[in-house]
């Protein structure tokens, strides 16, 4: 159908509504002798200004599948129609950068694993005792992505910020640098393994990332070192084990994971020292 003609078709099924909305002003209709009840679409489309917004949307959406014919839509015409998830595996070899704090420890070795097994390219750069406004108020994260050119980033962050006042004013900026940094690259950002309840760090970032970018670690539980906060290695490494598990059916960017079956190492694994 030519475009003139589903414009012509919408501007006729448009009046229809608004005729039968007029209509359902009054309990019955009579047409030559006959009376029709009406629905109570007036009524619906007239609800209190008071009512939850949520509440007066569902209802003119339920009004418009009641009354519209179905239509049938193409992703290419209607690309939200398309479901996020499962994404598509992507099963090329990727070169991955992984930042963040004193967490990496545990995570990049086990993760170093997985990249050995699928062929991976494992970047690893641990900023001992950093923060995201550590790492969102300078360009050291640009630095390495210009120097090794990743096509995936994975950042595990947020674990020394779990108990900042105000947290999402106060670090918010400095998130948007570190994203501005990645750029449209694909990002995997792993949370902190909370040992105690934070202040916001967790529902900043998941708010902030994009739907499929962010695992949530809270929650989860975890042996841990004499510190208290640092999961052993045993435990790092299944932490990374779930990750791999939950990528399938929940990352926006899914990338080949097989389990690996022997040890692997980073590419390259550079260790700064922590900010005075």
């Amino acid at each position: 159908m030519k475009r003139h003609g589903y414009i012509s078709l919408w501007l006729l099924l448009v009046a229809a509504f608004g005729l039968m909305a007029w209509g359902s002003r009054y309990e019955k209709i009579n047409i030559f002798g006959h009376d029709f009840k009406t629905a109570s679409i007036f009524e619906e489309l007239t609800l209190p200004p008071q009512l939850d917004t949520a509440v007066r949307s569902q209802s003119l959406i339920d009004l418009l599948v009641r009354w519209i014919p179905d239509t049938v839509l193409t992703e290419e015409e209607c690309p939200s129609l398309v479901p996020k998830f499962p994404a598509e595996v992507d099963t090329t070899a990727k070169t991955i950068l992984f930042f963040g704090d004193s967490m990496l420890e545990g995570l990049s070795p086990r993760l170093a694993d997985y990249c050995k097994r699928n062929g991976h390219k494992l970047y690893t750069v641990i900023w001992y005792s950093s923060t995201t406004e550590i790492w969102g108020r300078c360009d050291t994260l640009s630095t390495f992505i210009r120097r090794y050119k990743p096509d995936y980033v994975f950042a595990c962050l947020g674990a020394n910020e779990l108990f900042v006042r105000d947290i999402k004013n106060k670090r918010k900026p400095y998130l948007e640098h570190i994203l501005d940094q990645i750029g449209d690259r694909p990002l995997l950002w792993i949370g902190p393994p909370n040992w105690k309840e934070d202040t916001g760090i967790n529902d900043l970032l998941s708010e902030r990332l994009e739907e499929g970018t962010f695992f949530l670690s809270n929650g989860m539980k975890f042996s841990r070192k004499r510190d208290g906060a640092h999961p052993t290695s045993a435990s790092a490494a299944q932490w990374m084990d779930s990750i791999v598990r939950w990528m399938p059916g929940h990352c926006l960017h899914p990338i080949l994971m097989e389990m690996p079956e022997a040890k692997g190492r980073p590419d390259k694994l550079i260790l700064l020292q922590p900010v005075k």
